[in-house]
């Protein structure tokens, strides 16, 4: 797969604004690792409440972001279950870590690597960073669920 735009990130997720977190998908291997960015700017709607007088970007919506990644990935490596009915679902969040805040003008690098798998649940050793620098991080398992 070449670099996916926006076109290519809609087509696999169910994400719509202002929930889609996921700008672009920058490198991919099947079934290991997927590298995508998030712009993030001023008019994000969360920053009208956090904080207003300090814009910082919600460590919840960062792990969303990664979360979305893990969808890419594995929508990316198993085309059928993008065109199936069924819905790839967040189902645990492990070792989460906030080190830095993420603010306006950031460009958010989203990194994931698929680490196991069992039983229908995989698990992702996810990072975010900005300029080079960890911002968050945390294992998370994933799971397709028919709707």
């Amino acid at each position: 797969m070449k670099n996916g735009d926006i076109n290519r990130v809609l087509e696999l997720l169910p994400h719509r604004y202002p929930f889609l977190l996921v700008d672009r998908i920058v490198e991919f291997e099947k079934d290991k690792t997927m590298t995508a960015l998030k712009n993030v700017t001023y008019n994000e709607p969360f920053f009208q409440g956090h904080f207003p007088n300090q814009k910082v970007m919600p460590g919840v919506l960062i792990v969303e972001a990664l979360a979305q990644v893990t969808g890419l990935l594995a929508l990316e490596s198993d085309p059928t279950t993008a065109v199936s009915d069924a819905i790839y679902m967040l189902v645990g969040i492990d070792k989460a870590r906030f080190k830095r805040p993420v603010v306006p003008g950031d460009q958010l690098m989203l990194y994931v690597e698929q680490i196991a798998q069992k039983q229908g649940i995989v698990r992702f050793s996810c990072k975010a960073m900005v300029d080079d620098k960890l911002v968050a991080s945390a294992n998370l398992l994933c799971t397709a669920r028919e709707l």
